[in-house]
């Protein structure tokens, strides 16, 4: 059964809540979910327990702990004001260290992984050239990470962004990480727009949706991640 934690940053010794969870049997490694805006809300909790039944040790951070404990807002424009004012006043660095957290929590076990979703994806990006620990990193319609392309990611990484999303160029955005890493797969799904991991919202396409799992899934199995007791 998932259970809430807690742990200890280490850039400021704040202690956040976490959502663990634990498959049943066998165990492919660690994964970190890094939320979009909202909080913990019933998407990413969705994705989390979907990752779990795939094998994988999960655990989802609280990312604004540190403005509100147990923050959960509506996809609406009040949750998104606030989501966004709470994302500015975390800054950069608070959140790379509650991921190395989690990362820390993990990796005696195997391979730890990130996935990311929108302030997540930005967020993925930073961790993976911040966090040796890290396998690899799958970034979902990371809206800031074109203004950090330059940085360098210790881990292969993979780009997602939805064709018909009305606040990220998908073609710009691509451009610049490019530009920066040509190594770097960016993947632009077409039939989609923000937020199409979250199943059964407007903006999602239910195979862009199956398809970019399937290549998170195909990264993290050629980076390391195994069945193991």
């Amino acid at each position: 059964m998932p259970e809430m934690i807690r742990l200890t940053s280490a850039i400021d010794g704040f202690e956040f809540d976490a959502w663990l969870g634990k498959p049943d049997g066998m165990r492919k490694g660690g994964l970190v979910l890094v939320q979009e805006i909202f909080g913990l809300d019933r998407y990413i909790l969705e994705d989390a327990k979907r990752w779990v039944d795939q094998g994988y040790e999960v655990i989802v951070p609280a990312m604004f702990d540190r403005q509100e404990r147990g923050f959960v807002a509506d996809h609406d424009a009040d949750g998104i004001a606030t989501g966004l004012k709470y994302s500015r006043e975390n800054g950069p660095e608070n959140p790379v260290s509650d991921v190395r957290a989690c990362v820390d929590a993990l990796k005696q076990d195997g391979p730890v992984f990130l996935i990311g979703y929108c302030y997540g994806g930005t967020v993925g990006w930073r961790a993976a050239a911040a966090i040796d620990a890290l396998s690899a990193v799958v970034s979902y319609y990371g809206g800031g990470v074109a203004a950090i392309a330059d940085l360098q990611p210790k881990c292969p990484v993979i780009c997602n962004f939805g064709r018909k999303d009305p606040n990220i160029p998908a073609d710009e955005v691509s451009a610049k990480i490019k530009a920066a890493h040509p190594e770097v797969p960016v993947y632009i799904y077409e039939n989609s727009g923000h937020g199409f991991n979250n199943d059964g919202r407007p903006d999602s396409d239910p195979e862009d949706a199956r398809l970019a799992r399937a290549r998170a899934s195909a990264l993290f199995d050629a980076c390391g991640a195994v069945i193991a007791a």
